[in-house]
């Protein structure tokens, strides 16, 4: 089951706007996608929450394109900043990048984001969002969402 940032920030509006103000906080974060033979790849991407879509442009025929048209899971990770801090915690994504070929969606999203041309546009279909952090110098704490679940809060000392 997979659902879009609008469905995720509907049933989950608290930790959807720790996990946008995570991944605001830093302009590149690190994608995992899968090469032809398996094996991770991780590279540098800049994301984007609109529309009620978390999306992920690349350039054209980057190596992370290919691997996603060709398999469309992918893993992304928060640029956790500065130092150890890690305010709000260390956020991850995971699901499935579907690429968009719709003119007209395109159009939309090069008006409010002005990416270089030309582009690929991948929208997304979260399978699981994690935050995990440390509350009170005492516990660490992670949360899983995964859609049609509610969220799971486990807390360990």
């Amino acid at each position: 089951m997979a659902a879009n940032w609008a469905t995720f920030t509907t049933a989950e509006p608290d930790l959807a706007k720790t996990v946008e103000a995570r991944f605001g906080a830093c302009t590149h974060h690190v994608l995992a996608t899968l090469r032809k033979d398996g094996s991770p790849r991780t590279t540098g991407l800049e994301v984007r929450f609109t529309g009620g879509e978390l999306w992920l442009g690349m350039m054209p025929d980057s190596l992370k394109a290919l691997d996603l048209r060709r398999d469309a899971r992918f893993a992304l990770q928060a640029n956790p900043g500065e130092g150890t801090s890690m305010g709000g915690g260390d956020v991850r994504i995971a699901g499935r990048a579907i690429e968009v070929e719709d003119p007209a969606t395109k159009a939309g999203y090069r008006e409010e984001v002005e990416p270089p041309e030309p582009f690929h546009l991948f929208r997304t279909e979260l399978t699981e969002v994690v935050r995990t952090y440390v509350e009170d110098d005492t516990f660490l704490v992670v949360q899983v969402w995964k859609p049609g679940t509610p969220l799971r809060t486990v807390r360990r000392t």
